[in-house]
């Protein structure tokens, strides 16, 4: 008979493992084969383990073996152990989950500042795959399936939490090939020989020739793009001067495309701002892209 006593210690691995298998297959031939050793040193485990814990846990019977009343509870509670093991190794090679952020932009800002950088997001968060919207329309959050949104205005985003990235500035925007020449560009007045390239913003023009003493040229005349990637892309064929922001023209300013061929520039009213829903704020995907692009903009890197 074993004295019965409390183990201080863990019982020895191996004889755990040995034990695991031999009560699996009720054989501790078949449990040697499955642990590539003799049948003789499991039942050396299995008289170690006995005497570790002062418990008979095999029945050897003539012709087979079977599991005394504590053998099997303890086999159960093995059996789901080792399974927590298994389950754990294997997660270690498994591929971690992806994630889906779902994030709206107006066009503009997607081409211009986001797109170029999404290198950068794929080595920051690269679990974390975006699908970008682009698009005007201010998105229902509690009915689309949008996580955040990136803005330009005022901030009045009701049901929203908004906050405020960065202000901007306008200023004009050429391409290189406008400075040279007999015509090029020295003076705000020299503007009435160009053709003026607007987006949607109809009084940035106005607005900036009247701040910078040339109020008596038309602000209306030249080319209207709904968007400002259009805009900036004529301008970089050398098709007129554009009234640009410096965020949306950081990459073109950076290559040469672009260049401000008149000193000065005008504040913008409005600001790009963060917004998220309530609900979807404090998700950390969408902390992991508000933390990106927060940096990003600090950075102030042309892309």
């Amino acid at each position: 008979m074993y004295a019965r006593r409390m183990p201080e210690a863990l019982p020895p691995l191996n004889a755990l493992r040995a034990f695991e298998a031999a009560a699996r297959h009720l054989s501790f031939t078949r449990a040697a084969h499955e642990l590539h050793v003799t049948q003789t040193a499991i039942s050396h485990q299995m008289r170690l383990l006995e005497a570790h814990l002062g418990q008979r846990l095999f029945l050897r019977l003539p012709r087979r073996l079977m599991l005394t009343a504590a053998g099997q509870a303890y086999a159960r509670e093995l059996a789901a152990v080792f399974d927590r093991i298994r389950e754990a190794t294997a997660g270690l090679h498994a591929e971690p989950a992806r994630e889906l952020l779902t994030v709206t932009v107006v066009p503009s800002f997607g081409t211009l500042w986001l797109v170029p950088r999404l290198g950068r997001w794929v080595a920051a968060a690269p679990r974390i795959d975006l699908r970008i919207v682009a698009t005007e329309r201010p998105l229902d959050f509690s009915r689309e399936p949008v996580d955040v949104g990136i803005r330009f205005g005022y901030g009045r985003y009701p049901g929203l939490r908004a906050e405020k990235l960065t202000d901007d500035e306008w200023f004009p925007l050429c391409s290189p090939r406008l400075l040279r020449g007999r015509g090029r560009l020295r003076a705000p007045a020299d503007l009435r020989r160009q053709v003026l390239l607007h987006d949607e913003s109809p009084h940035a023009w106005r607005r900036w020739l009247r701040a910078f003493g040339a109020a008596d040229l038309d602000a209306d005349r030249g080319h209207v793009f709904s968007d400002a990637s259009m805009m900036l892309q004529a301008a970089a064929d050398g098709q007129g001067v554009a009234m640009g922001r410096g965020m949306l023209a950081a990459r073109h300013l950076a290559a040469r495309r672009l260049v401000r061929p008149l000193a000065g520039s005008l504040p913008s009213d409005q600001s790009y701002f963060l917004v998220t829903s309530e609900q979807s704020a404090d998700l950390p995907r969408v902390r992991a892209f508000r933390a990106w692009i927060v940096e990003e903009i600090a950075g102030l890197a042309p892309g």
